[in-house]
Order: C-alpha cells, then sequence, then structure tokens
C-alpha cells in the first residue's frame, strides 16, 4: 500500500516555494492544504472555518483528510471530520483514508474514522481490505471493531492472501484469534501457494506458529517447490517453529532444496536446542547431504552453478559455521569425526573455513592432523588465510601455529600459506607474523613465487576460495 507522506512532503514544498500569500479569501483551500501539511491544527481549523473546502482533493488526488490521516495527530483528524470531511473518499490508487490509517497505525485515528462510519468493506483496486491491512499493522481491538461492523474475515485479495495471512505475517498472535473466531479459513491457500501458517513462520514470531498449529492448521502442507512447513522454518531460521515442526513427526530424512536433511540445517544454524531434539527423535548424526536442486541462473554466478558441494554430514556443516556446541552434541551422538569428503574436506579443514576459535581447537583435538590437504593441496592455514579478515582470526592463527602448522606446504598451484599473507591484507599479514615465525618460512624463492603469483594471491588474499565447494544461497 502506498503512503501519502512522499507526496504530501513535496506538495507542501511546492506551496511553501510560491512565494508568501499576501491576501487570504474565504475559502482558501491553498491554506488548507498548508496548514495540515505543517501540521498545524489551529491553522487547519481556521481555514476550514473560513469555508475551505474539507473534502476537495489535491492535484495529485490525496484528499485533505487523507493528508490528515498521514499526519498521524488525531486532532488534525477531528477537525476535519468535524468540517464534514467524508471518511470514504479513496485516493486515485483506491486507498481509503481508514485503510492508509490502518496501515500508518494510530489507534486512535482508526477509532475516529470508524465513529465517523468509514466503510470497513471497501476495497482497493488490488483487492486489499481496511481489515487485511489492520490485521498486519493496526491493534486487535481495531480487527474486532471492524469485524463487528461487517468487515469479512476471509476476504481475499487478488493475491489469494486474506486478513488471517496478513496477521500471520506480522506475528499478530491476538488477531489470529480474532479471525479465527469470525471464520477465517485456517487452511486457505494463497495464489502463491502458501497457507497462513507458513505466513506465520515467516513472520520469526514462535507464538504465531504455535497458535496456528494449536488451531488446526494443517503441519504436512506443502508449499512451492514442494517445501514443507519444517525446511521453511529452518530456511527461515525460525528454529522454535521448526521444533514445533519436529515435535510434530516432520521428516526428518527429507532433503530440501539445497540437500540439507533438518539436521544438517540446524547444525549450521548453530541451535543446540533444535539439534538436541532432532537427535532424541533419531536424526542421522552422520546424515550425509544430497545434490542441490536450485537452478543456477543469477547474473552473480553469470548463469553458471558454483561447484557441487560433496555429501557432507552436519559434523562439518557445524564446524564450518562455527559451532563448537554443535560439534559436541554430533560427537557425543556418534558423528564420525574421520569422515573426509570427495573433495578431501575433513572436520579440521571446515574449521578453518568458519570465524570460531573453539570450533578448530575442537575440531583439532577430533583430527590431530593439523597439516591434512584437501584434493586441491589446501591445508585449514591455507584456508584460514583464503578467508582474510575476520574478528577470530588471530587466535585462530596462533592455534594453527601451536599445533605445528606448516606455512610453506605448496598447494595444487604451487601456493604456499605464507605467500598468500604476503600478498594479503596488511592486517591479515600483521597477524600471520606475529603468530608464525615467518622468517624461516619465507625464503627469496618463496617470495619470488608470490610475485609471480601476484595476480591469484590478490584473488585470494580477497576472500575468493579456488574451486571451493559452497553452499547455495535461498
Amino acid at each position: 500500500m502506498r503512503k501519502a507522506a512522499a507526496p504530501i512532503l513535496a506538495a507542501a514544498a511546492l506551496l511553501a516555494a510560491s512565494g508568501p500569500v499576501l491576501a487570504r479569501p474565504a475559502g482558501d483551500d491553498g491554506a488548507r492544504a498548508r496548514a495540515i501539511g505543517a501540521n498545524d491544527v489551529a491553522g487547519a481549523q481556521a481555514a476550514l472555518a473560513a469555508h475551505a473546502d474539507p473534502n476537495q482533493p489535491q492535484a495529485y488526488g490525496a484528499s485533505p483528510l487523507a493528508l490528515a490521516v498521514d499526519t498521524q495527530n488525531p486532532a488534525m483528524v477531528a477537525a476535519l471530520l468535524a468540517a464534514g470531511a467524508k471518511p470514504n473518499t479513496a485516493d486515485v490508487e483506491g486507498i481509503t483514508p481508514l485503510a492508509l490509517a490502518c496501515e500508518l497505525g494510530e489507534p486512535a485515528i482508526v477509532t475516529q474514522l470508524l465513529d465517523a462510519h468509514a466503510g470497513v468493506k471497501a476495497t482497493a483496486p488490488d483487492g486489499t481490505t481496511p481489515l487485511a491491512v489492520c490485521a498486519r499493522f493496526g491493534a486487535a481491538d481495531a480487527v474486532a471493531r471492524m469485524l463487528a461492523m461487517g468487515a469479512r474475515a476471509d476476504a481475499a485479495d487478488a493475491r489469494g492472501q486474506t486478513p488471517l495471512m496478513w496477521a500471520a505475517s506480522a506475528g499478530k498472535t491476538d488477531t489470529i484469534a480474532l479471525l479465527l473466531k469470525a471464520g477465517a479459513g485456517i487452511n486457505r491457500v494463497s495464489a502463491g501457494g502458501f497457507t497462513p501458517l507458513f505466513f506465520a513462520i515467516k513472520s520469526g514470531v514462535p507464538a504465531a506458529t504455535e497458535a496456528l498449529i494449536a488451531a488446526g492448521a494443517d503441519t504436512a502442507r506443502r508449499g512451492p517447490e514442494n517445501t514443507s512447513a519444517a525446511q521453511l522454518a529452518l530456511y527461515q531460521k525460525n528454529y522454535a517453529a521448526a521444533a514445533m515442526l519436529v515435535e510434530r513427526g516432520a521428516d526428518l530424512a527429507e532433503r530440501d532444496r539445497n540437500g540439507n536433511q533438518p539436521l544438517h540445517a540446524a547444525a549450521a544454524g548453530g541451535d543446540t536446542a533444535l539439534v538436541a531434539l532432532l537427535l532424541a527423535r533419531g536424526a542421522d548424526a552422520n546424515g550425509l547431504t544430497g545434490p542441490s536442486r536450485i537452478t543456477w541462473v543469477t547474473e552473480a554466478n553469470f548463469g553458471v552453478p558454483p561447484p557441487p558441494v560433496p555429501p557432507t554430514p552436519p559434523l562439518l556443516s557445524a564446524a564450518e559455521a562455527g559451532h563448537a556446541a554443535v560439534m559436541k552434541l554430533l560427537v557425543d551422538a556418534g558423528a564420525q569425526p574421520g569422515f573426509v569428503a570427495d573433495n578431501g574436506a575433513n572436520v579440521v579443514i571446515a574449521a578453518a573455513r568458519g570465524g570460531s576459535a573453539a570450533a578448530l581447537a575442537y575440531a583439532l583435538t577430533l583430527a590431530p592432523d593439523v597439516n591434512v590437504a584437501d584434493a586441491n593441496g589446501d591445508t585449514p592455514l591455507h584456508w584460514l588465510l583464503f578467508s582474510g579478515s575476520k574478528p577470530e582470526l588471530g587466535a585462530m592463527l596462533r592455534i594453527l601455529a601451536a599445533h605445528g602448522a606448516r606455512a610453506d606446504i605448496q598447494d595444487k598451484r604451487g601456493i604456499t600459506a605464507a605467500q598468500i599473507a604476503d600478498g594479503g591484507l596488511s592486517e591479515v599479514k600483521a597477524l600471520f607474523d606475529a603468530a608464525f615465525a615467518v622468517g624461516a618460512m619465507k625464503g627469496g624463492a618463496g617470495k619470488e613465487a608470490a610475485s609471480e603469483k601476484g595476480a591469484g594471491l590478490a584473488v585470494a588474499a580477497q576472500g575468493t576460495r579456488p574451486d571451493a565447494a559452497q553452499t547455495p544461497r535461498l
């Protein structure tokens, strides 16, 4: 829904620029408009008392009452209504003062308009009703009053979205209860394929999800791309909602469009309560991700998908995300610490890609080889320096150094970690130099090689991971 604020301010600026008004004849609508735009209640009352028209719209179609609503000043709205402003005059976009008031949110103004018998059944050109707008932005008591005045609880807009969906999208539990009591369909499906439950999950308010589930929402309903409610909750990082759905029988082995099972997504998110619940419900601590079902056509990738993510267990997902507590939960539940992915990554390499010193330290207790290399010959130290500056970089470098990490190992491109540090950001180089005895590791030959590979090192130092398997973004 559009807001009137921008055109109001623009109009006020134009009026101000026109110069001082030497005489204000009776019925000066310009004086009325200027007073409303300036939120000058006394000035507006004076203009209206001098017979300014309370219903003459501005050139761009906004009514004086809509301008008054936009001030969010109940006294200004009262002045217009007292002068005879019509509460149901829509602007050129079909928006009524009541719908605008519901969007902007001042409860007293909504009440004033309802007292003036503003139409609760009016619809915008796209079918949106004031009730739907108020269900998302307004107070529950205003929704209750609109319902009592005859507003349809289940009226859908052009997108098939009902007031219940609007309320759920904002997590408004009181309004959800009112609409359900008034007969709103709890399992209606929007044109986009979503039920109110999906909107509640998207809101990020767990209580909204809980309210709909308790009222009988279909938790087995699928959305677009065959997305389950539990998968949507994990996409949205609404872990409390995900837990509710797990407790109600969500499929723990099914893979989402990214190839993740619920435990992978929870492990990457770091929610220990959800991870513990999933493990207690029988999720496989060693389950592997599957291939992504996403078709990559974005400009950022020039239409070329990133390298496929090899089958990966939750332990590596947690390590790469830097969640040491989750890693420990998984190991206690039987996760295999010695797992090596098809690209040669193990738990230490995964932790080096992340940003947590605690996760890296714990990973080294599980797989003590600090100089392990992946299929490209990159060691944990390579990966840590590829990632560039991060808050715990110094601590992570010190951990690798203390465990005997070598900075002179060449990967398959012939590049050492020391050379990456030389070609990187000055702050990264300073932290590296502080953690390692650099003189013994970077001889003249190494520096010449670094110079020859300058372009490649510059890319690496800025955070590009060569041939890295990257998880697709939602």
